[in-house]
C-alpha cells in the first residue's frame, strides 16, 4: 500500500510531467505518459491508488454507475482478468479494482503517496512548472496535469461551535479508514445527498436514534442492487470494448434505451406505464424513458409527480413523507440519488427528520446542536455536506500563471476553462474533467478516458512538431464558457440550487459549471478542434538556448 517514490525533502530532478492525483484520472494519465517514454511523478494524497474512492468510505458508499460499465476502456486484457461481483460496486471493491490496475500496470513506483501539492508555479523563462508539495518535493516539468477530481475538495460547514463538541463528528468525504462502529449511539446525519441517502439506511441499522437534518429533499432512484452471476460476467466480457466505443458517442457515455419522444406525445396512461417499467429496472436508464426531461416542464412535472407518488407509497408516515418529497426543483436538476432502502428507513421509529428550512441549524453544542431553537442531543454527528465541487481541489492550490496570476482569482467569478481542459493564462497546464466538460453529468470514468486520451495525443502532436507550449485563446476560452452557459440556461437545470451551481459553498459563485450538452457533442467537438490544427489554442515553438 505504501510503496512508491519516497519523499526526500530535496529539491527534486526535472520530469517531462507532474500529474496532480492517483484516481482513474491520474492512474490513465501515467500510463500513456510512460508509453511514450515520458518521465512523470503523480503526487497523491492518500496513502494508496483511489482518489474520490480512497476518501469515500462512509458506510453504504457505492458507485451509481453499473460495475460493468465502471471500469477503464482501453485494455481487453484489464477487463478480462476482472470479475465484479455486484450490479453497483461498493467502495472496497472499487478499491480492489483500483489496486489491481495499479499492480498490473506497475504505476505505484512513480507515485509520491501520502504528498499534497501546495502550489504550481509557471515560469515564463524557462516555460516550466515549479511544482511544490507539503513534504518538501520540488519538481520542474513541461507539463502539469491536474487530475484531482471533481468530487474530491469535502465541505464542512462552518456552523459555530463544532470545535466544542463533546462526541465525535465526520465527513462522508473524509471518512477513517479503520470504519465507524455506531452501535447504540445517538447519531445526526446533516445533509441528504448522495452520501447521505448511501450512508443513512446503514447507520440507522446500527445506531439506537438516528436524526436526519434535511434541508433539501432529494429525487432518487431505486438501485435493485443484486449480486451477478457468472454468465453474466462472460456475454460482458466478450462485448465491453464494442459496447464502450458505442458509450463514447452517447449523451451520458452509457448504453442506456433512449426512447426518442416527447412524454407529452403519449397519454399520461402511457407515459406512467413507461416510467413503471423503468423504475423496476433500477437504476439511471430512467432518464431515457423521455426525450425532453431536461428541458421541458411540463414533460418534466409529468415524470416528478410519478416519483412523488412512489415516496408517498413508501414512508408510511404522511407528515414525513410530505417533507421527503422534493417540490422546489425539477426532477434531475440537482444529481440524482440512486438508493437500497432510503425512503423506507423513515419508517423505523428510530429515524427522525427535521427540515432545515424550517428549522436551521443555529449552531453547535457540547452535547449535540440546535436547530430551530431546539436542542438535540448527540453522541456523533455525520456531515454528509458534500464537496467544494468542480474547482475546490483546484482552487486550494496555490496556482500561479503567466505574470504571477493566481487560479483562484481568475476563477472568483466561476470558472473560466476552453473545452474544460486549459485555463488562458496557464500554458501547458491541462485539467482532466474540468469546469466546461461533461464529468459528472456522464458516465465519469469515459469522460475521464476521452479528456486523458485527448491530452495525450495534443503532447504527442506538440513533441513531434517542436511546440514547447500550449495554452487556450481567451476569445475561445469566453465563447466556450457562454455557450456552456447557453446550453445550460436552454434547459431546467439552472432552476435548482445545485452543487453543479456551486451552491452548497457559501461565497461561491452561482454559475452551472458541467458542459450539459452531452459526451457525444462535446467529443466531436473535441476531435474537430484537434483535427482543426487546434483551433482555440496557442502554440509557441521550442527556441534556442541562446535566447
Amino acid at each position: 500500500m505504501n510503496s512508491g517514490i519516497q519523499a526526500s525533502g530535496q529539491a527534486a530532478r526535472e520530469v517531462d510531467a507532474v500529474v496532480v492525483g492517483a484516481g482513474f484520472s491520474g492512474m490513465y494519465m501515467l500510463h500513456l505518459l510512460r508509453q511514450r517514454g515520458m518521465s512523470a511523478v503523480v503526487f497523491e494524497a492518500g496513502d494508496n491508488v483511489g482518489g474520490t474512492w480512497y476518501w469515500n468510505r462512509y458506510p453504504g458508499a457505492r458507485c451509481d454507475v453499473e460495475s460493468i460499465n465502471y471500469q477503464y476502456g482501453f485494455s481487453d486484457e484489464l477487463q478480462r482478468n476482472w470479475n465484479w461481483t455486484e450490479r453497483y460496486p461498493t467502495q472496497p471493491e472499487i478499491m480492489k479494482y483500483m489496486d489491481y490496475v495499479a499492480d498490473t500496470l506497475d504505476l505505484r513506483r512513480d507515485i509520491r503517496f501520502e504528498t499534497r501539492v501546495t502550489s504550481a508555479v509557471y515560469d515564463e523563462d524557462s516555460r516550466r512548472w515549479t511544482v511544490s508539495t507539503n513534504r518538501g518535493d520540488v519538481v520542474s516539468a513541461q507539463f502539469c496535469i491536474m487530475a484531482t477530481g471533481c468530487l474530491s475538495a469535502a465541505q464542512v460547514p462552518d456552523i459555530e461551535g463544532l470545535k466544542d463538541f463533546a462526541g465525535e463528528w465526520y465527513h462522508t468525504g473524509e471518512w477513517p479508514h479503520q470504519g465507524v462502529d455506531f452501535t447504540g449511539k445517538r447519531v445526526a446525519v446533516i445533509g441528504t445527498g448522495s452520501s447521505g441517502v448511501q450512508a443513512i439506511p446503514l447507520i440507522a441499522e446500527q445506531a439506537s436514534d438516528l436524526t436526519v437534518f434535511q434541508r433539501t429533499a432529494n429525487f432518487s432512484l431505486p438501485a435493485f442492487n443484486r449480486p451477478l452471476q457468472a454468465g453474466e460476467h462472460e456475454a460482458a466480457k466478450d462485448s465491453f470494448l464494442e459496447e464502450r466505443r458505442k458509450a463514447e458517442y452517447t449523451p451520458a457515455g452509457a448504453n442506456y434505451p433512449y426512447n426518442n419522444q416527447s412524454a407529452l406525445d403519449v397519454s399520461r396512461d402511457e407515459a406512467f406505464a413507461e416510467l413503471e417499467k423503468r423504475w423496476y429496472e433500477g437504476g439511471f436508464a430512467f432518464l431515457g424513458a423521455f426525450n425532453d426531461i431536461a428541458v421541458n416542464l411540463d414533460s418534466n412535472a409529468l415524470v416528478s409527480e410519478f416519483v412523488r407518488s412512489k415516496i408517498a407509497g413508501v414512508v408510511n408516515d404522511p407528515e414525513t413523507a410530505a417533507l421527503l418529497t422534493p417540490k422546489d426543483h425539477p426532477f434531475g436538476t440537482k444529481r440524482l440519488c440512486l438508493d437500497t432502502n432510503y425512503f423506507e428507513t423513515f419508517n423505523r421509529p428510530s429515524v427522525h427528520l427535521v427540515n432545515v428550512r424550517a428549522n436551521p441549524i443555529e449552531r453547535i453544542t457540547p452535547k449535540g446542536l440546535v436547530a430551530g431553537g431546539k436542542e438535540y442531543e448527540f453522541d456523533a454527528i455525520v456531515f454528509a455536506t458534500g464537496f467544494d465541487a468542480m474547482t475546490g481541489a483546484l482552487t486550494r492550490i496555490d496556482i500561479r500563471g503567466e505574470g504571477g496570476a493566481s487560479l483562484k482569482d481568475k476563477w472568483s467569478a466561476g470558472p473560466r476553462c476552453y473545452l474544460g481542459l486549459v485555463s488562458a493564462g496557464f500554458p501547458n497546464m491541462f485539467t482532466v474533467t474540468g469546469p466546461g466538460s461533461p464529468s459528472v453529468l456522464s458516465v465519469v470514468i469515459v469522460a475521464i478516458e476521452q479528456h486523458v486520451e485527448w491530452i495525450m495525443e495534443c503532447i504527442d502532436h506538440m513533441r513531434a512538431a517542436g511546440i514547447e507550449t500550449i495554452d487556450a485563446e481567451p476569445d475561445a476560452e469566453n465563447a466556450w464558457v457562454q455557450h456552456v452557459n447557453d446550453v445550460a440556461n436552454a434547459t431546467l437545470m439552472p432552476q435548482a440550487n445545485s452543487w453543479y451551481m456551486g451552491a452548497n459553498v457559501p461565497g461561491k459563485p452561482r454559475i452551472f459549471m458541467p458542459y450539459v450538452g452531452g459526451l457525444d457533442n462535446y467529443r466531436r467537438k473535441c476531435d474537430a478542434v484537434a483535427a482543426d490544427g487546434y483551433e482555440g489554442f496557442a502554440f509557441e515553438r521550442e527556441r534556442e538556448l541562446a535566447e
